[in-house]
């Protein structure tokens, strides 16, 4: 049987391969270019297609008769398949398969199974192959006269392989299954006999196409990398120098090995650490190499470089420090000079600067900035050995500009309302000039609000003989609202700029304010109270024509004297 089995198999895989390359062929004339290597290796391949079997196996059944009936299988012309396959590394993983073949002609069935896979990436192509096992649920073929064979689950065995090629859809994670080729084997028993029972043992020859949807990636260990650094770069002959490897990707369970190397140097250190004495080597540049390894594959060791130069004697070198960099007028900076000798030479110091007075003797000195202008102070230090040679090096001093004098509330004009005694809060047209003049200037400062602060003079006792006239609550603060509302409506000025409160000079005026952004009403004009102008509304301004009008019509509707 096994014998068999395997010619199943290689006359599968003969078609299957034969159909793959023409449809490889056949694509290649038509499509985009295969994916490039660089393509990404899936974790995980979701395989949906087409499935055609075609089991080979025969049903005897005995009759009461005694007679033997024989019942043939198959194929399934229209079947799915569906598989899903998670790679543990490259190349190998573990497999789910579930195939439907319904019942077609004579028989059909459905299997599920699970196995392992192996594959093989190449350049735009992927075979495979794959064992998996699991259970059949088939249908046995017609026995007539009598019925069908029941529907048996019995156990299923599967081998095969094929070759997907990738698209350059989504990011090449759509592959093309140019085929699938399977010799999968089950066995059903389909119950006792007589008349209705038998046993199938089935070699089934199974060929599937269909796409292959990628998901993850599996990346390979990046490989070690390293790179090195001399600290100082440069120095003095007799100045130590440090070399300073820093490896990275390497395997934490792997122990690395450090060797050194260097034209005309000598370094002794097995880590990642060497230290070169600079003593017996002549003025010029030098390289150290380093190589770091854990293994002998590729990517396991890597070399790295680094460079330094030792300098002839130099003259003294210095830098300036000013602290702080930036002062009000009249402040002071401290200056600090660092000034180094190659040879230690002795060294003296002195400063000078561009605008205020410097002084200071040693490595440190003050600048003062009384009588400087705002702005950029330059400063130059400088150094000088016992032989004559110098180095200088500047600092800068900024200078800030004097603070503006702080924002301050100021006084536009007055209204006054002694005209109208009936209507003492009116806002007549006397205010008219003051209040063009208010909104001009709110008109200017677009930043600025305004301050309408009403006031009502004390009512005086009644002449003898007389009543009190009869007082108006919340005088103050109904001039100021009735002043406000003149200037949002027939102004245009916008009411959220205006703020409305009462005062105590004990005048029967509204005293109107401009405030500037910074300046703060309260502090410079104290004793003000604000206004609730939902309390208090504003009294609708009607000229005086209009009012006669009104009047008149009023005296002639009634039949008063006009």
């Amino acid at each position: 049987m096994l014998s068999r089995a395997f010619s199943y198999l290689g006359g599968i895989l003969l078609v299957g391969g034969a159909v793959g390359l023409g449809a490889s062929a056949l694509y290649g004339q038509n499509a985009a270019p295969a994916a490039p290597p660089e393509a990404p290796i899936s974790r995980v391949d979701v395989f949906t297609g087409y499935s055609y079997i075609a089991p080979k196996a025969t049903v005897k059944t005995s009759q009461p008769d005694g007679t033997v009936f024989s019942s043939n299988m198959d194929s399934v012309d229209k079947g799915a398949l569906i598989s899903g396959a998670y790679y543990f590394n490259k190349y190998v993983g573990g497999q789910v398969e579930a195939g439907a073949h319904p019942q077609d002609k004579n028989d059909g069935g459905y299997t599920v199974q699970g196995g392992i896979i192996f594959r093989f990436p190449v350049s735009g192509m992927t075979p495979f192959i794959h064992g998996l096992g699991g259970i059949a649920d088939w249908q046995g073929p017609d026995n007539p006269p009598y019925t069908t064979l029941k529907r048996k689950v019995g156990p299923a065995l599967t081998a095969g392989g094929g070759l997907d090629y990738n698209l350059p859809f989504w990011n090449h994670r759509i592959g093309l299954r140019l085929f699938q080729a399977d010799y999968e084997y089950f066995h059903i028993n389909h119950g006792p006999q007589p008349v209705y029972g038998g046993r199938v043992n089935a070699n089934t020859a199974r060929l599937s196409t269909g796409l292959v949807w990628k998901f993850g990636s599996i990346v390979p260990p990046p490989p070690v990398q390293y790179a090195c650094s001399a600290s100082p770069s440069s120095v003095f002959p007799g100045e130590p120098v440090t070399v300073t490897g820093t490896a990275s990707n390497l395997d934490p369970k792997k122990t690395a090995t450090y060797t050194w190397s260097g034209q005309g140097i000598t370094v002794n250190s097995t880590s990642n650490t060497a230290n070169i004495d600079t003593g017996s080597l002549a003025p010029g540049s030098y390289t150290v190499t380093g190589h770091v390894t854990e293994g002998n594959k590729p990517g396991q060791s890597a070399d790295c470089t680094a460079q330094f130069t030792v300098k002839q004697f130099e003259p003294p070198t210095v830098s300036c420090v000013a602290n702080p960099s930036t002062v009000n007028p009249g402040d002071s900076s401290t200056i600090t000079a660092t000034g180094v000798s190659p040879q230690n030479r002795p060294l003296t110091y002195s400063y000078s600067a561009s605008a205020g007075t410097i002084n200071g003797t040693g490595n440190t000195a003050t600048l003062s900035t009384t009588g400087a202008p705002a702005g950029a102070i330059t400063v130059t230090c400088t150094v000088t050995d016992d032989k004559g040679q110098t180095a200088s090096a500047t600092t800068t001093v900024s200078v800030n500009a004097p603070p503006p004098p702080p924002a301050k509330t100021q006084k536009l004009c007055t209204v006054t309302f002694d005209h109208d005694k009936k209507r003492p809060a009116r806002v007549d047209n006397d205010a008219k000039g003051c209040l063009d003049d208010v909104a001009l200037n709110a008109q200017r400062s677009t930043d600025a609000s305004l301050v309408v602060v009403g006031n009502a003079a004390p009512q005086p006792p009644p002449a003898k003989g007389r009543k009190r006239t009869k007082e108006i609550p919340n005088l103050a603060a109904q001039r100021a609202v009735n002043t406000k509302d003149y200037l949002v409506k027939e102004k245009g000025i916008d009411a959220s700029r205006i703020s409305v409160r009462t005062g105590t000079t004990g005048t029967d005026e509204v005293d109107n304010y401009l405030v500037p952004a910074g300046a703060n009403f309260d502090n410079d004009n104290p004793g003000t109270t604000p206004v609730d102008e939902s309390a208090v509304q504003p009294q609708t301004r009607k000229p005086l024509p209009e009012r006669h009008r009104a009047h008149h019509k009023k005296a002639k509707s009634t039949g008063a004297p006009q």
